[in-house]
C-alpha cells in the first residue's frame, strides 16, 4: 500500500474537533461505579511451564458487571527484592492470552506483567482466548465493531474498556506490585484498549499505545474500506437510518477522548502506510493526548512517537518493542 493519507508535516500537527458527548466523564464514571460494586475477586494459581527463570500464574478478575476474566501473570522466579514495577498487556483484534510461555519478554527484563484476554475474542489467531463475553447485543455484523451499536451503554466495547480498567485495579491488589509503577500497553485493538485506561485511570506511570485502533470514529470510517473499521461501513450500508445513532454510540469509546484526558508519559507509534489503523486517526491521539489532565500533567517531552515510514499495520514489530523497553526503563528512572 502506498502512502494515501496526509502528508506528515500535515499529521504532525493534526487536531481534529472532536464528536464527544456532552456526559462523556458522567458516563464512564458511572459504569465504572457500577463495575467497583462487585468484589475484584481476584485468584492466581502458580502454573507449571518448565521455563524455571520466569514464575506463571494463571488469573482471573472480576471485570465489568461481574463478569470473569482470565489474564497470565509472570514475574522473574526466585524471591522478589522490593515491589516490582508492572507492564499491563492489551491483544489485538480477534486474539486470546494464548499459552503462558508464549509471553517471556517483560519478565524477563524485570517486571510483573499482565497479559489480558479480551472478553469473547481469540480464535481468529494465536493460541487461544478463555474468557466468555455473557452479555448479548441487537442484530450485528460479524465481528465486535457492531454489538451494540445503536446504544452505548449496550457496545461492547463499553465491557471490554472496562475489563482494562479492571485489570490495573487487579495488579495494584497485589502486595508485590509496584502500585504507582504500572504500565499499560497493547498493539492496534489493543492499543485502542490502552488509549481507553489511560483516559480512565489516573495514577499510571506510562502508557505506550502501538499503531492504536478505535480512535476517531468518523474519519477511520470513511477513509479505509479495510476490517474492522470496515464492519461499521458494512453494517450502516444496511442500516441505513442508523448513521447518527451509531456514531453517537462510538463517541463515547473513541480514543481521541480518552487521549485527552491521560495524565501519563506516552510512548506510541504510527506506520505511514497503516491502511487498518489509517496515520491520521493515531496522531488525531497523540496530538491530543494530555490535554484536559491539567497544567503540567504530561510535561513537554514526555509523549514521543515513532514513525514507521513504508510499514503497514505490522508497525514496527520487534523494533518497537526494543524501543519500548528501552524507553520504559528511562521513564522509570
Amino acid at each position: 500500500m502506498a502512502f494515501f493519507d496526509l502528508p506528515l508535516p500535515e499529521l504532525e500537527s493534526y487536531l481534529p474537533e472532536l464528536d464527544e458527548p456532552a456526559d462523556f466523564d458522567e458516563f464512564w464514571a458511572r459504569t465504572l461505579a457500577e463495575t467497583r460494586e462487585h468484589d475484584l475477586a481476584l485468584a492466581l494459581e502458580l502454573v507449571e511451564t518448565g521455563l524455571p527463570l520466569v514464575e506463571h500464574f494463571d488469573v482471573t478478575f472480576a471485570g465489568f458487571g461481574g463478569h470473569p476474566v482470565k489474564a497470565w501473570l509472570s514475574r522473574p522466579a526466585g524471591p522478589v527484592e522490593g515491589p516490582l514495577p508492572a507492564v499491563v498487556q492489551f491483544l489485538g483484534y480477534g486474539g486470546g492470552r494464548g499459552l503462558a510461555l508464549e509471553h517471556l519478554t517483560w519478565a524477563n527484563a524485570g517486571y510483573a506483567h499482565l497479559l489480558v484476554d479480551t472478553r469473547g475474542q481469540g480464535s481468529r489467531w494465536g493460541s487461544g482466548g478463555h474468557t466468555p463475553d455473557p452479555a448479548g447485543s441487537g442484530p450485528s455484523l460479524p465481528g465486535f465493531m457492531t454489538r451494540g451499536l445503536t446504544d452505548p451503554h449496550e457496545h461492547y466495547y463499553r465491557r471490554v474498556y472496562t475489563d482494562g480498567v479492571r485489570a490495573v485495579d487487579a495488579m495494584r491488589a497485589l502486595e508485590w506490585v509496584d502500585s504507582e509503577s504500572i504500565t499499560v500497553t497493547g498493539a492496534s485493538q489493543g492499543g485502542g484498549i490502552t488509549l481507553a485506561v489511560a483516559g480512565l485511570v489516573p495514577g499510571l506511570r506510562a502508557a505506550m499505545p502501538d499503531v492504536p485502533f478505535l480512535s476517531h470514529f468518523r474519519r477511520a470510517i470513511g477513509l479505509t474500506d479495510a476490517m474492522p473499521y470496515g464492519e461499521v461501513r458494512e453494517y450502516l450500508a444496511v442500516h441505513r437510518d442508523r448513521v447518527e445513532q451509531a456514531y453517537r454510540t462510538l463517541s463515547y469509546l473513541d480514543g481521541v477522548s480518552f487521549a485527552r484526558r491521560a495524565q501519563s508519559p506516552a510512548l506510541f507509534s504510527v506506520a505511514l502506510m497503516d491502511t487498518i489503523c489509517p496515520p491520521s486517526t493515531v496522531y488525531a491521539a497523540f496530538n491530543h493526548w494530555g490535554a484536559e489532565a491539567g497544567a503540567g500533567a504530561v510535561a513537554e517531552g514526555e509523549k514521543e512517537i515513532a514513525v514507521y515510514s513504508h510499514n503497514g499495520h505490522e508497525g514496527g514489530g520487534t523494533h518497537q518493542l526494543a524501543r519500548q523497553i528501552a524507553w520504559l526503563a528511562h521513564q522509570l528512572r
